[in-house]
C-alpha cells in the first residue's frame, strides 16, 4: 500500500479532485519545468519505454495520466493504428490537442477525459498500456491497477515509467537535497500554484518503487514484471503482462 500524500493539505477535497485541480492550474507551464527538473533526462527514459512498447508492434495503446500527450505523441513511432490518451484534467488535455493538432496526429490519438480507476473501456481491449509520472497520483493504487490489467489484452504489454529514490550513496543524499529544497523552489518560480511542486516532491518520497512495485503488481494478476532503475535510480521503468 502507498501512503495516500495529497496536493493541498488543508481541502476538503479527495485526492483525485485535488490533483485534478492542481494539473489544471500548472497544465500551461508543465512541459517546460519537466525538461527544467529533469535536466531533460525524462526524454531520454521515454525513449526506452518506447523500445519496449515498440518490440511488442502493437496496433492499439492506451496513455493513462496522459496529461500534456508528450509520451501518447511519442507512441505514434511505433505504427499503431489508434492511441487513446487518458487523463483527468481537462487543462493539461487541453495542452496536449494543441500540440498534436500542431503536428498532424489527430487521425491517430485521442485525448480523452477519463478516470483511470474506472476506465470507459471493454476488458482485453489494448496491446499495450503506458502510465509515465502519473501511477502515484492514482488515489488507490491497487484499483487502479485492478482497471489496467482489466482492459489489457491477454500477453498485452503494461509499462510504467515513475520516479524512485536512488539507494546508493551519494545519490541517495543528492537526490534527497534536490528534491526537498530545489524542486519545491523551480515550482514556484514557475507555476501559480506554490503547492503543486512540493506535493510532486513528496509523493515521489513516499511512493512503492522497485521490488516493493513489482509485489503489487504480481499481487493485482500481472505476471513477467521487471524493474529498470534510471540514471542511478531517480527514475525506474517497469515492465508487465497478462496471462
Amino acid at each position: 500500500m502507498s501512503k495516500n500524500v495529497t496536493p493541498y493539505k488543508d481541502s476538503t477535497l479527495g485526492k483525485k479532485e485535488q490533483v485534478t485541480q492542481m494539473f489544471d492550474n500548472i497544465s500551461g507551464n508543465y512541459d517546460g519545468l519537466n525538461r527544467v527538473i529533469s535536466f531533460g533526462i525524462d526524454v531520454k527514459w521515454r525513449k526506452k519505454v518506447l523500445d519496449l512498447v515498440s518490440a511488442k508492434n502493437p496496433e492499439n495503446i492506451l496513455d493513462i495520466a496522459t496529461g500534456t500527450g508528450d509520451l501518447a505523441i511519442l507512441m505514434t513511432k511505433t505504427k499503431a493504428k489508434k492511441i487513446i490518451g487518458l487523463d483527468i484534467s481537462a487543462g493539461m488535455l487541453e495542452v496536449g490537442k494543441k500540440k498534436i493538432a500542431e503536428k498532424k496526429l489527430e487521425h491517430i490519438i485521442d485525448m480523452v477525459i477519463g478516470d483511470s480507476e474506472n476506465m470507459p473501456f471493454p476488458d482485453n481491449h489494448f496491446d499495450a498500456i503506458t502510465v509515465s509520472f502519473g501511477i502515484r497520483n492514482f488515489e488507490t493504487l491497487e484499483k487502479g491497477l485492478s482497471e489496467i490489467l482489466r482492459v489489457l489484452k491477454p500477453q498485452g504489454i503494461f509499462v510504467i515509467l515513475e520516479t524512485s529514490v536512488p539507494e546508493k550513496t551519494p545519490f541517495k543524499q543528492g537526490y534527497n537535497f534536490y528534491s526537498k529544497n530545489i524542486l519545491p523552489i523551480i515550482g514556484k518560480l514557475f507555476s501559480k500554484d506554490n503547492v503543486a511542486y512540493g506535493y510532486l516532491s513528496e509523493s515521489a518520497s513516499v511512493f512503492p518503487y522497485g521490488e516493493k512495485l513489482n509485489n503489487i503488481l504480481r499481487k493485482i494478476g500481472f505476471i513477467d514484471v521487471e524493474a529498470m532503475p534510471q540514471t542511478f535510480g531517480v527514475a525506474t521503468i517497469y515492465k508487465a503482462s497478462k496471462k
